[in-house]
């Protein structure tokens, strides 16, 4: 058996990286995967399915992401997500609704009377097992939703998508586009204060170690807003191009029209009170509207592609992996829906449905299927230089 041939730098080259070409994946692709899970994770409470999905998200983002700074974001979503099931037991704890006969109480608060027309509420008083648990998994479902998004932010890169977007919400998605982007930035930031302050031996803990961390991130976020403006009005951001103030009401008013279709038919769709009959035809008309306003409003805005992302296989298998998982939670067959949301009162342990944990680990596919992520050459952990004056050059070169 002949040796692997080692790289420059005296590793053997993966097995995966030799037969697959290093590329990004379309960063829809990963968007639809991930708001199919946000879909599933939503029509269940079971903690056994929650748990699966969050280890089906931690494999996919760590053999799927680059070693971009913002990629490394996924570890303070599952940070954000305990913070959110402890604060939600607090509250179970706190605001306690009252407890069955034969449930199992773990401790009491002191009780805090209150007035009659506050009723409904009460703050204080016994704490039981049953409403803990459930508080717990209603806690880890939100988590779990967050978690998702995250992997999304890890794995595609938002600014990317605006190139698939029509010209009509140019505005709207690049909106959208600089929200998402604040946390894998302010992360990445933080990284690169942190990475200075170590290369000059600086406090790692404590309110003095706070203090200088803050600061240059502040510093840093400022002057990315400042680029980012410039960089938007350098692009003609908001510009109306040779539409006339006729076709730009007209547009408007084909979308206010269109958006108001189509929250009468989904409101017609799931009120049973409502109006089942005309929810179709509300639907089709809003959709309608909205894709004339989108027609429309895309002639003023013309812009070009410069290497556009391609759409193969391998985006089509990974938005599949998250449809697929989304469908099957989502019409309750083959499998009793009641395992989808067990109960803790009585106490007992949930059962694992096997057809939802298959559903969840066909979304683990796109693992396999995604192509693999480009790596720095390098190999270098610091990352490039920060540019001259910027706040995080000054950190590192202060003393």
């Amino acid at each position: 058996m002949r040796p692997a041939r080692l790289s420059a730098r005296g590793r053997a080259p993966a097995l995966h990286d030799s037969r697959r070409v290093p590329r990004a994946l379309h960063p829809v692709a990963w968007w639809i995967w991930a708001l199919g899970l946000v879909i599933a994770v939503n029509r269940t409470t079971n903690p056994l399915l929650l748990i699966l999905t969050l280890s089906v998200l931690g494999f996919v983002v760590a053999n799927r992401r680059t070693d971009a700074p913002w990629a490394r974001a996924f570890k303070y979503y599952l940070m954000m997500g305990l913070f959110i099931i402890v604060l939600r037991i607090v509250f179970q704890s706190v605001f306690a609704s009252g407890t069955e006969p034969r449930d199992h109480i773990l401790f009491v608060l002191p009780h805090i009377p209150m007035p009659s027309w506050y009723a409904g509420v009460q703050i204080g008083g016994p704490v039981s097992l049953e409403g803990t648990l459930a508080a717990t998994v209603d806690g880890l479902r939100l988590a779990t939703m967050i978690c998702c998004i995250g992997a999304a932010n890890a794995l595609a890169n938002p600014k990317r998508a605006l190139q698939v977007l029509p010209g009509a919400l140019y505005e709207l998605g690049m909106a959208v586009i600089v929200s998402i982007s604040l946390a894998p930035q302010l992360v990445e930031s933080v990284q690169r204060v942190a990475r200075a302050r170590r290369l000059r031996a600086g406090k790692s803990r404590g309110w003095g170690a706070l203090r200088t961390i803050a600061i240059p991130v502040l510093a840093d976020a400022l002057e990315r807003s400042v680029l980012l403006a410039a960089a938007m009005d350098s692009r003609g951001y908001g510009r109306t191009g040779s539409a006339t103030r006729t076709t730009r009401r007209l547009t408007a008013a084909l979308m206010l029209a269109g958006m108001a279709g189509l929250c009468v038919g989904c409101y017609g769709l799931l009120s049973g009170s409502g109006p089942r009959l005309l929810a179709t035809p509300a639907i089709v008309a809003g959709a309608v509207l909205c894709g004339a306003g989108l027609a429309l409003g895309a002639r003023r805005v013309h812009r070009t592609h410069y290497r556009p992302d391609p759409w193969r296989a391998p985006e089509w298998t990974v938005a599949c992996c998250g449809v697929v998982s989304a469908v099957l939670l989502y019409l309750s067959a083959g499998y009793n829906a009641a395992d989808l949301n067990p109960s803790f009162s009585p106490l007992r342990f949930p059962g694992l449905p096997a057809l939802p944990a298959i559903a969840i680990l066909i979304a683990g596919v796109a693992a396999f299927a995604a192509p693999p992520p480009r790596r720095s050459v390098s190999g270098s952990r610091l990352g490039p230089p920060e540019p001259a004056g910027s706040p995080i050059a000054r950190a590192e070169v202060s003393t």
